[in-house]
Protein backbone atom coordinates (compact mmCIF):
# COMPACT_ATOMS: atom_id res chain seq x y z
CA UNK A 1 0.00 0.00 0.00
CA UNK A 2 1.64 2.97 -0.96
CA UNK A 3 0.74 5.78 0.81
CA UNK A 4 1.29 8.86 -1.48
CA UNK A 5 -1.80 11.23 -1.54
CA UNK A 6 -3.38 8.55 0.74
CA UNK A 7 -5.59 10.44 3.65
CA UNK A 8 -4.10 9.23 7.43
CA UNK A 9 -5.78 9.60 10.08
CA UNK A 10 -3.67 9.53 13.57
CA UNK A 11 -4.96 9.75 17.03
CA UNK A 12 -2.29 10.67 19.82
CA UNK A 13 -0.04 12.06 17.08
CA UNK A 14 1.98 15.01 19.24
CA UNK A 15 4.53 12.95 20.60
CA UNK A 16 5.82 9.66 20.73
CA UNK A 17 4.61 6.80 18.59
CA UNK A 18 1.69 8.79 16.96
CA UNK A 19 4.28 11.47 16.02
CA UNK A 20 6.88 9.16 14.47
CA UNK A 21 3.96 7.52 12.41
CA UNK A 22 3.08 10.90 11.15
CA UNK A 23 6.40 11.57 10.12
CA UNK A 24 7.26 8.40 8.19
CA UNK A 25 3.89 8.73 6.33
CA UNK A 26 4.44 12.15 5.46
CA UNK A 27 7.84 11.54 3.99
CA UNK A 28 6.11 9.07 1.76
CA UNK A 29 3.35 11.65 0.52
CA UNK A 30 0.61 11.14 2.79
CA UNK A 31 -2.47 13.81 3.25
CA UNK A 32 -2.24 13.64 7.11
CA UNK A 33 -5.19 14.36 10.20
CA UNK A 34 -3.25 14.86 13.17
CA UNK A 35 -5.35 14.18 16.64
CA UNK A 36 -4.04 14.65 20.00
CA UNK A 37 -5.44 16.30 23.24
CA UNK A 38 -2.92 19.07 23.61
CA UNK A 39 -3.34 21.92 20.77
CA UNK A 40 0.39 23.51 20.73
CA UNK A 41 2.33 20.81 20.17
CA UNK A 42 -0.14 19.26 17.89
CA UNK A 43 -0.42 22.61 15.59
CA UNK A 44 3.49 22.57 15.71
CA UNK A 45 3.64 19.49 13.87
CA UNK A 46 1.01 19.93 11.74
CA UNK A 47 2.60 22.78 10.88
CA UNK A 48 5.74 21.46 10.21
CA UNK A 49 4.30 17.83 7.85
CA UNK A 50 1.72 20.60 6.26
CA UNK A 51 -1.06 18.28 7.76
CA UNK A 52 -4.77 19.23 8.95
CA UNK A 53 -4.44 19.35 13.27
CA UNK A 54 -7.63 18.70 14.64
CA UNK A 55 -7.54 19.30 18.77
CA UNK A 56 -9.56 16.14 19.68
CA UNK A 57 -10.41 14.19 23.12
CA UNK A 58 -11.09 10.70 22.29
CA UNK A 59 -12.79 10.21 25.38
CA UNK A 60 -15.61 12.47 23.88
CA UNK A 61 -17.73 11.30 21.30
CA UNK A 62 -18.83 14.34 20.03
CA UNK A 63 -14.65 15.05 19.30
CA UNK A 64 -14.17 11.82 17.73
CA UNK A 65 -17.36 12.50 14.98
CA UNK A 66 -15.76 16.10 13.98
CA UNK A 67 -12.11 14.27 13.52
CA UNK A 68 -13.90 11.63 11.24
CA UNK A 69 -15.70 14.49 9.43
CA UNK A 70 -13.12 16.70 9.07
CA UNK A 71 -11.06 13.99 7.32
CA UNK A 72 -13.89 13.21 5.14
CA UNK A 73 -15.07 16.98 4.40
CA UNK A 74 -11.51 18.31 3.99
CA UNK A 75 -9.87 15.06 2.13
CA UNK A 76 -12.89 13.56 0.47
CA UNK A 77 -12.31 10.32 2.29
CA UNK A 78 -9.89 7.97 4.70
CA UNK A 79 -7.31 5.56 3.73
CA UNK A 80 -5.80 4.65 6.53
CA UNK A 81 -6.92 4.88 10.60
CA UNK A 82 -4.25 4.84 13.04
CA UNK A 83 -5.77 4.31 16.41
CA UNK A 84 -2.68 5.16 18.68
CA UNK A 85 -3.80 7.44 21.72
CA UNK A 86 -3.55 5.72 24.88
CA UNK A 87 -3.73 6.28 28.56
CA UNK A 88 -2.78 4.67 31.78
CA UNK A 89 -3.08 4.70 35.67
CA UNK A 90 -0.61 2.41 36.97
CA UNK A 91 -1.07 1.00 40.72
CA UNK A 92 -3.33 -1.83 42.64
CA UNK A 93 -7.25 -1.57 41.19
CA UNK A 94 -7.94 -0.69 44.90
CA UNK A 95 -5.16 1.55 45.03
CA UNK A 96 -6.53 3.54 41.16
CA UNK A 97 -9.38 5.93 41.75
CA UNK A 98 -12.87 4.48 39.69
CA UNK A 99 -12.72 7.33 37.21
CA UNK A 100 -9.09 6.98 36.19
CA UNK A 101 -10.26 3.06 35.57
CA UNK A 102 -13.15 4.43 33.56
CA UNK A 103 -10.45 7.07 31.91
CA UNK A 104 -8.27 3.71 30.41
CA UNK A 105 -11.47 1.79 29.06
CA UNK A 106 -12.46 4.76 27.25
CA UNK A 107 -8.73 6.21 25.73
CA UNK A 108 -7.57 3.16 25.01
CA UNK A 109 -10.45 0.73 23.97
CA UNK A 110 -14.33 2.96 23.35
CA UNK A 111 -12.86 5.32 21.60
CA UNK A 112 -10.69 2.86 18.67
CA UNK A 113 -14.36 1.36 18.75
CA UNK A 114 -15.76 4.47 17.92
CA UNK A 115 -13.45 5.70 14.91
CA UNK A 116 -13.49 2.90 13.43
CA UNK A 117 -16.90 2.71 13.09
CA UNK A 118 -17.36 6.36 12.32
CA UNK A 119 -14.75 5.44 9.33
CA UNK A 120 -15.47 2.45 8.14
CA UNK A 121 -17.88 3.20 5.49
CA UNK A 122 -14.80 5.59 3.82
CA UNK A 123 -12.35 3.08 4.57
CA UNK A 124 -14.27 -0.37 2.45
CA UNK A 125 -15.01 2.28 -0.28
CA UNK A 126 -11.25 2.83 -0.03
CA UNK A 127 -10.02 -0.54 0.37
CA UNK A 128 -8.33 1.38 3.14
CA UNK A 129 -6.47 0.37 6.42
CA UNK A 130 -7.07 0.61 10.27
CA UNK A 131 -4.26 -0.04 12.77
CA UNK A 132 -4.54 -0.33 16.45
CA UNK A 133 -2.09 0.22 19.15
CA UNK A 134 -2.38 -2.23 21.67
CA UNK A 135 0.54 -4.03 23.83
CA UNK A 136 2.27 -7.18 25.53
CA UNK A 137 0.38 -6.40 28.16
CA UNK A 138 -2.67 -7.05 25.67
CA UNK A 139 -1.70 -10.73 25.20
CA UNK A 140 -0.72 -11.53 28.75
CA UNK A 141 -2.63 -10.18 31.88
CA UNK A 142 -0.30 -7.38 33.77
CA UNK A 143 -0.56 -6.60 37.54
CA UNK A 144 -0.73 -3.42 38.67
CA UNK A 145 -1.75 -2.30 35.12
CA UNK A 146 -4.71 -4.41 35.36
CA UNK A 147 -6.95 -1.46 33.38
CA UNK A 148 -4.94 -1.00 31.19
CA UNK A 149 -4.21 -4.95 30.23
CA UNK A 150 -7.49 -5.02 30.03
CA UNK A 151 -8.01 -2.58 27.54
CA UNK A 152 -5.31 -3.71 25.47
CA UNK A 153 -6.71 -7.06 25.74
CA UNK A 154 -9.98 -5.78 24.52
CA UNK A 155 -8.88 -3.51 21.26
CA UNK A 156 -6.53 -6.87 20.45
CA UNK A 157 -9.88 -8.66 20.56
CA UNK A 158 -11.66 -6.33 18.80
CA UNK A 159 -9.12 -5.90 16.18
CA UNK A 160 -8.61 -9.85 14.92
CA UNK A 161 -12.56 -9.84 15.09
CA UNK A 162 -12.70 -7.15 12.81
CA UNK A 163 -10.10 -8.72 10.27
CA UNK A 164 -12.39 -11.56 10.27
CA UNK A 165 -15.33 -9.85 9.69
CA UNK A 166 -14.07 -7.99 6.50
CA UNK A 167 -12.03 -10.69 5.41
CA UNK A 168 -12.22 -10.30 1.31
CA UNK A 169 -13.05 -6.41 1.76
CA UNK A 170 -10.32 -5.21 0.94
CA UNK A 171 -9.80 -3.25 3.67
CA UNK A 172 -6.39 -4.33 5.98
CA UNK A 173 -7.30 -4.56 10.03
CA UNK A 174 -3.93 -5.20 11.86
CA UNK A 175 -2.80 -4.51 15.87
CA UNK A 176 0.71 -3.18 16.53
CA UNK A 177 1.48 -4.93 20.02
CA UNK A 178 4.82 -3.48 21.42
CA UNK A 179 6.15 -3.63 24.84
CA UNK A 180 8.37 -1.08 26.32
CA UNK A 181 8.72 1.79 24.26
CA UNK A 182 11.48 4.95 24.72
CA UNK A 183 8.78 7.70 25.19
CA UNK A 184 7.50 9.66 27.71
CA UNK A 185 4.64 7.47 27.98
CA UNK A 186 6.57 5.24 30.74
CA UNK A 187 10.15 7.39 30.56
CA UNK A 188 8.51 10.20 32.20
CA UNK A 189 6.39 7.73 34.72
CA UNK A 190 9.37 5.36 35.69
CA UNK A 191 9.20 4.79 38.80
CA UNK A 192 5.76 3.48 38.83
CA UNK A 193 6.19 1.67 36.02
CA UNK A 194 6.12 -2.49 36.82
CA UNK A 195 10.28 -3.82 36.56
CA UNK A 196 8.17 -6.87 34.54
CA UNK A 197 7.70 -4.03 31.80
CA UNK A 198 11.56 -3.81 31.18
CA UNK A 199 12.66 -7.28 31.26
CA UNK A 200 12.06 -6.67 27.89
CA UNK A 201 13.94 -5.09 25.07
CA UNK A 202 13.04 -1.38 24.78
CA UNK A 203 11.88 -0.39 21.43
CA UNK A 204 12.47 2.76 20.02
CA UNK A 205 8.73 4.91 18.56
CA UNK A 206 10.56 4.80 15.20
CA UNK A 207 10.76 1.00 15.29
CA UNK A 208 6.72 0.73 16.28
CA UNK A 209 5.71 3.55 14.13
CA UNK A 210 7.54 1.28 11.03
CA UNK A 211 5.43 -1.67 12.26
CA UNK A 212 2.53 0.63 11.93
CA UNK A 213 3.27 1.16 8.19
CA UNK A 214 3.92 -2.55 7.66
CA UNK A 215 0.96 -3.40 8.93
CA UNK A 216 -1.17 -0.98 6.81
CA UNK A 217 0.69 -2.15 3.71
CA UNK A 218 0.42 -6.12 4.22
CA UNK A 219 -2.90 -6.17 6.38
CA UNK A 220 -0.63 -8.97 8.81
CA UNK A 221 -2.89 -9.46 11.23
CA UNK A 222 -0.71 -8.30 14.70
CA UNK A 223 3.20 -7.54 14.61
CA UNK A 224 4.28 -7.54 18.43
CA UNK A 225 7.47 -5.74 19.41
CA UNK A 226 10.24 -7.36 20.31
CA UNK A 227 9.30 -10.73 18.11
CA UNK A 228 10.69 -12.38 21.34
CA UNK A 229 8.13 -10.77 23.66
CA UNK A 230 5.32 -12.38 21.66
CA UNK A 231 6.69 -15.43 21.95
CA UNK A 232 6.83 -15.20 25.79
CA UNK A 233 3.51 -13.40 25.85
CA UNK A 234 1.86 -16.45 23.65
CA UNK A 235 3.75 -18.85 26.08
CA UNK A 236 2.47 -16.52 29.54
CA UNK A 237 -0.99 -16.75 28.41
CA UNK A 238 -1.16 -20.47 27.61
CA UNK A 239 0.80 -21.55 30.93
CA UNK A 240 -0.47 -19.15 33.74
CA UNK A 241 1.23 -21.70 36.17
CA UNK A 242 4.36 -21.75 34.36
CA UNK A 243 4.40 -17.25 33.90
CA UNK A 244 3.44 -17.25 37.65
CA UNK A 245 6.76 -18.74 38.18
CA UNK A 246 8.91 -16.84 36.00
CA UNK A 247 7.33 -13.56 37.20
CA UNK A 248 10.17 -13.22 40.21
CA UNK A 249 13.32 -13.45 37.61
CA UNK A 250 11.51 -10.98 35.31
CA UNK A 251 10.98 -8.87 37.92
CA UNK A 252 14.73 -8.87 38.95
CA UNK A 253 15.87 -8.40 35.17
CA UNK A 254 13.56 -5.63 34.97
CA UNK A 255 14.63 -3.81 37.92
CA UNK A 256 18.12 -4.07 36.65
CA UNK A 257 17.23 -2.61 33.47
CA UNK A 258 15.07 0.03 34.77
CA UNK A 259 17.76 1.11 37.31
CA UNK A 260 19.80 1.54 33.60
CA UNK A 261 17.30 3.82 32.38
CA UNK A 262 16.70 6.09 35.12
CA UNK A 263 20.54 6.31 35.43
CA UNK A 264 20.58 7.53 31.83
CA UNK A 265 17.89 9.92 32.83
CA UNK A 266 20.23 11.83 35.41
Amino acid sequence: MSMANKVAVITGASAGVGEATARQLAAQGATLVLAARTPGPLQALATELGATAVPTDVQQPADCQRLIDTALQQHGGIDLLVNNAGCNHRGEVREVGAEQLAQVIDVNLRAPLILTRLALDSLIERRGAVVNVASLAGRTPLPHEAAYSASKFGLRAFTLALHEELRGSGVRVSVVSPGPIDTGFIMQAIDEVPDTVFSQPMSTADEVAAAILACAADGRPERALPSSGGHLTTLAYLLPGLARRLRPALERKGAKAKARYRARQG
